[in-house]
């Protein structure tokens, strides 16, 4: 009986390997920071993600195709507003960020992210250039299991289509062989209180498994991660976020231009709607859009949409109303000129206060201070500009000097016009010594005296 039991008894099932789950194998290799970090790109957005992965107790190789910028990089010095050289003497000392023009070292990378320009051509068409240039590097350099992810603000669909098929070469499976991952910035330079470490991040996937890897990566600088279904809502969401600005903006030009028909302070009227609790956030009018972003990546998405026979109406009329502003400033000095000094542009010295795109940088991006310039130029005036924190620009094929800013330099000039409202004017004592201020910024709503020389937008 006992021996019939033993001959019936099933044998114990034969334990089987844990199966491989190169996605799981990146995620510990993250979690114990073993993970060797490359990031592509050392500007407004690659530098600062740089120090923070860093900061966080990674490895970091930032990869450029400046020789002058990777120098500066390994020897601690920063070119970016964002970053001091302290942010980078400790991480550089201790090992933890490197720069390098090599894209061979690529190959040790287990995260790649890729942070480079996206600029518009000539006839407002995106260029993917930059993007598809890293792209190649990563390619001929990608580590088995490696997790790449794009941050460079482009049309929907860039990730999938163009770099999906790249990586995917020599049989490589996305998933398994190697992950993708969409991950937009979300850098506002000179912004005291959101930076790269406090600004949530939104991370889409091309498969789940990508996803998960990008959502862990990026949760280990960053406390607040939101996955979205794929990288192409990823990539919309960059450019909602955008265009809610520039659509804004247009609209808050094009009140200013209204206002100055019906002689009305469009500063006083946005103050007064501002008191409403509910339903209303204030935007502000300028001799323009500068920067990166509001002036170019709502134009990537015009262009996708034109492709599936989609006119984004939004987006071109604010596109055109405020490309024209810098027109309209130049026309309002024209008008002041002739009005309160019967002067000419050819007979006019104007000096610009401000070039920089936005208030306590040095980034000339797309400013709007150039194209003023290049205007009031174009029509015969005599002009020089003063900025703090741009000692020159290229102008011209040669260098303009940023002019002291001196009590003779404001009485010599016709007209002062501020362009950019820099926190280190003092307004009051500029419009005591200026013959008369063109304000585009409403930069001296404080200025108690002489307000009869001031004209605003």
């Amino acid at each position: 009986m006992i021996k019939e039991k033993t001959r019936n008894k099933k044998p114990a099932p034969v334990p089987t390997a844990k199966k491989h789950n190169p996605a799981d194998e990146l995620i510990l290799k993250i979690k114990s920071r073993d993970a060797n970090i490359g990031v592509i790109g050392l500007g407004y957005v690659g530098l600062p993600l740089s120090v923070e992965v860093a900061r966080a107790n990674f490895k970091v190789t930032g990869f450029d195709i400046s020789e002058n910028k990777v120098k500066l990089i390994n020897s601690a010095k920063s070119d970016i507003d964002d970053i001091k050289d302290s942010d980078l003497s400790k991480i550089v000392a201790d090992g933890r960020l490197k720069a390098t023009t090599n894209p061979k070292t690529l190959v040790e990378m287990d995260v790649v992210m890729i942070c480079v320009p996206t600029p518009l051509s000539k006839t407002k068409d995106p260029d993917v250039s930059y993007i598809l240039s890293a792209v190649k590097w990563v390619q001929h350099n990608l580590k088995k299991g490696a997790l790449v992810v794009l941050e460079s603000t482009t049309y929907p669909g860039t990730t999938e289509d163009l770099i999906l098929p790249l990586l995917s070469e020599n049989k490589r499976k996305v998933g398994v062989d190697f992950f993708l991952a969409f991950s937009p910035e979300r850098v506002d330079p000179g912004n005291a209180r959101y930076n790269t470490k406090n600004t949530p991040r939104v991370v889409g996937g091309i498969t789940p498994e990508c996803a998960k890897v990008a959502k862990f990566f990026y949760e280990q600088t960053i406390p607040n991660v939101i996955q979205v279904s794929s990288t192409q809502a990823a990539e919309m969401v960059k450019l909602l976020e955008n265009t809610f600005r520039s659509v804004n903006i247009g609209l808050v030009n094009e009140y200013a231009l209204m206002c100055d028909k019906l002689n009305l302070n469009i500063w006083e009227i946005i103050d007064a709607a501002s008191s409403k609790p509910f339903g209303f956030m204030p935007f502000y009018p300028g001799p323009g859009l500068g920067g990166h972003c509001i002036p170019i990546d709502p134009h990537y998405l015009s262009w996708k949409l034109k492709s599936v026979n989609y006119l984004a109406r939004f987006i071109e009329l604010a596109g055109d109303i405020n490309s024209h502003m810098p027109e309209y400033v130049v026309d309002r000095i024209g008008n002041l000129l002739n009005r309160n000094l019967s002067k000419a542009f050819t007979q006019a010295n104007i000096l610009l206060l401000g070039v920089a795109y936005k208030r306590d940088i040095k980034d000339v991006r797309e400013s709007p201070a150039l194209d003023v310039l290049k205007l009031l130029e174009i029509k015969g005036a005599k002009v020089s500009y003063n900025d703090p924190f741009v000692a020159e620009i290229e102008w011209n094929g040669d260098k303009l000097k940023s002019r002291k800013l001196t009590e003779s330099a404001l009485k010599e000039a016709d007209l002062v016009v501020i362009i950019t409202d820099h926190t280190s004017y003092d307004y009051q004592w500029i419009v005591d010594n200026a013959r008369v201020v063109f304000d585009t910024r409403n930069a001296t709503k404080s200025v108690k005296k002489g307000r009869d020389k001031i004209e605003l937008l």
